[in-house]
Order: C-alpha cells, then sequence, then structure tokens
C-alpha cells in the first residue's frame, strides 16, 4: 500500500456507479477499490431487502472491515455474538475476526462498507453477481478466498440467528 503517492479525490457520482445484483434481495454499488485510492480503502454501498441473506460468516486477514448503518436494522455477527445496530450505528471488525450481516427480521437496510487498508474487491462482488445468474459457481467463490481474503466459516451462532424471523 503506497497512499502517499496518492494525491488525488475520487468521486463516484451515484448515477455513475456500477451496481451489481449478488442475490435476489440484495444490491452492491460499487463505490471505490483499492486501486483507485493507492491502497488506502475499498468502499461499497450494500442495499438488503427484507429476508436478505446477507453475508454468511467469514473473515478477512489483511484488511479491517467498517460498517456504517445508513437506513434499516442490521443484524450483524461479531465472533459468537449477534448485535442489532441501527440508522448511524458504526461498527469496525478487525482482521481474523468472523462476522456475518444481514437485515433484521422484518427489516430492510443500507449500510456503508469500507475496507482498509484497500482490497482489489470489485471483481469478488462481480463473481457473486455470476453465481447469483447461474454464469459461475459456488466452487468458484471457494476458490478465490486467498485472492479476495473472504475466507468462510461455520457459525452454529449465526445460523441459529437466521433461523429466527
Amino acid at each position: 500500500m503506497n497512499t502517499a503517492s496518492h494525491a488525488h479525490p475520487v468521486l463516484v457520482r451515484a448515477a455513475e456507479a456500477e451496481t451489481v445484483q449478488d442475490g435476489a434481495a440484495s444490491l452492491i454499488t460499487l463505490l471505490t477499490d483499492a486501486d483507485a485510492t493507492g491502497g488506502a480503502l475499498t468502499a461499497n454501498r450494500a442495499t438488503l431487502a427484507k429476508g436478505s441473506p446477507g453475508a454468511p460468516a467469514h473473515f478477512h486477514t489483511k484488511a479491517t472491515e467498517m460498517f456504517l448503518v445508513l437506513g434499516g436494522k442490521m443484524r450483524f455477527l461479531v465472533r459468537d455474538e449477534v448485535l442489532i445496530l441501527g440508522r448511524g450505528d458504526f461498527l469496525t471488525v478487525p482482521p481474523t475476526v468472523p462476522h456475518a450481516f444481514a437485515p433484521a427480521p422484518g427489516e430492510e437496510a443500507e449500510l456503508l462498507v469500507v475496507f482498509t487498508p484497500g482490497l482489489h474487491r470489485f471483481d469478488y462482488y462481480r463473481l457473486l453477481e455470476r453465481v447469483y445468474r447461474g454464469e459461475a459457481t459456488v466452487q468458484e467463490i471457494r476458490d478465490s478466498s486467498e485472492r479476495y481474503d473472504n475466507h468462510y466459516v461455520e457459525s452454529p451462532v449465526w445460523r441459529r440467528a437466521l433461523e429466527e424471523r
């Protein structure tokens, strides 16, 4: 990461941002990837409809992931604790900490998601969309875990939480 040489602002107009659909009930708006920020950060906006499964339990080894709830209510797994966050709440998850997220039962939500340092993740989100469309396989997601620093884990706590509707 060389943020010292990154001396220009990054502006992403809402009308020009790429949006991918990673499931029937969720959209990811790609805001800025690591290459545009000199490795400083990666950011997206996640829009999750009622009933969205969100992101399964996983961790990252190279970056802290930050979440700002822009609207609605979210349910987060952090290690083995399930938290409910509302509009304006902010959460950071350091590297290696298992976490997951989905809208709270009966809720929809919108999040700003930021990774720092930046990870090249836009192609990962595009892969999720291809899997949703049937153009790629779940095995391709598993095979990409090192490349995109997205490591899935089993969480009985999260599985039980998702069963609560």
